[in-house]
């Protein structure tokens, strides 16, 4: 029996707006979470404001999530896991499984959107003392004090006086193998240095950086503002130690610009860890037998410019289960696989039909 449901795995922002898609389009949106909550990653991991527009991302989802739960033509699925699949594009036998209980499910076409994980600082090397020091933190625990509107030293729990940024850790680095640009990562410590001097307008915030990748319009939305409105420091340098003097972190590294070494003392580090393929993500690809990069993330047929397809027919990706993405790629890519997969349903219909 053909199936004309869509099944979205993922309710962070690709999942959402692929199942909006879907439904606004007039067919069944199954959606899948395995979280008891929808939202994805700005929501787990206490985001404070997109930085693309710097909205509340409590808000910007909660919009999104309203959308879905609101329409008719959505099923949503929460703390539920795709654990098994058959078939082919028109009649796929999907197994969820919810509490330990299975159940199959008939669907024409699968959406995935199962997102990424924020890479672990303390894998690679020790060198930024992550698991060693507590006032090195990551930009997704820097977030969710912003989130607050709290900014402070976690040893102390007071203010502090200098805040610096390190930027491509777990991203562009050969020795740990993740050789890509995770994107978004130097906006974010833009907008997140932003922050930081609107609450501590005092407080003197350092961006150590290989070189500053800002796409699209973040050049004069965050980077410019950043520097000469918020008098933000960009240095552009190579950091190889994080050691302690006193009370305080010593930040140890070469000036690439002045051509010199430089020691810097600082209350906070944060570091600016980029994006990995989430477990899920993982999971999913061997699940449904998708074809992984050597990354790890869903590979797509970009040679062709089809961003959405997958190794198997009637199987869409969207986000950053594709590899590292912006939220206006993800809302691209979420609508672009919303409209083939539905395309998709339809022609296989029309196929068993004829």
């Amino acid at each position: 029996m053909l199936g004309g449901t869509v099944l979205i795995i993922g309710g962070g922002p690709a999942g959402l707006e692929a199942a909006r898609g879907v439904a606004d389009l007039g067919y069944k949106a199954l959606l899948v979470e395995m979280r008891e909550r929808l939202g994805g990653t700005p929501i787990s991991a206490n985001y404070a404001a997109l930085t693309h527009g710097m909205r509340d991302a409590e808000e910007v989802l909660g919009e999104m999530v309203a959308a879905v739960t609101g329409h008719a033509l959505v099923d949503v699925r929460l703390g539920t896991k795709v654990t098994g699949c058959a078939g082919a594009v028109g009649e796929f036998a999907v197994t969820l499984e919810h509490g330990g209980r299975p159940e199959t499910v008939q669907v024409g076409a699968i959406i995935v959107a199962t997102g990424f994980d924020h890479f672990d600082p303390g894998r690679a090397s020790q060198q930024y003392g992550y698991y060693q020091y507590d006032d090195v933190i990551t930009l997704q625990e820097a977030e969710a004090m912003l989130k607050t509107k709290q900014f402070v030293v976690p040893s102390k729990g007071l203010p502090p006086a200098r805040v610096c940024f390190i930027q491509c850790v777990g991203s562009r680095d050969r020795h740990i193998g993740n050789e890509y640009c995770s994107k978004v990562c130097c906006g974010i410590a833009s907008k997140q240095a932003i922050e930081i001097r609107q609450l501590l307008p005092d407080c003197k915030v350092f961006i150590f950086y290989i070189d500053m990748r800002m796409y699209g319009y973040w050049e004069n939305e965050i980077y410019w503002p950043a520097q000469e409105k918020y008098k933000v420091n960009y240095i552009k340098g190579v950091i190889s130690e994080i050691t302690t003097k006193g009370d305080r972190l010593m930040i140890r590294g070469e000036d690439t610009t002045m051509n010199r070494p430089m020691e810097v003392p600082m209350d906070v580090v944060i570091l600016s860890n980029g994006m990995e393929p989430s477990r899920g993500t993982k999971e999913i690809a061997r699940t449904l037998g998708l074809t992984q990069n050597r990354y790890g993330f869903i590979e797509t047929p970009h040679d062709s410019l089809d961003t959405v397809a997958t190794s198997v027919p009637g199987i869409f990706a969207a986000g950053a289960a594709t590899g590292p993405k912006d939220l206006d790629d993800t809302m691209g890519m979420a609508g672009s696989a919303a409209m083939k997969a539905v395309a998709a349903v339809r022609r296989a219909t029309k196929a068993a039909l004829a």
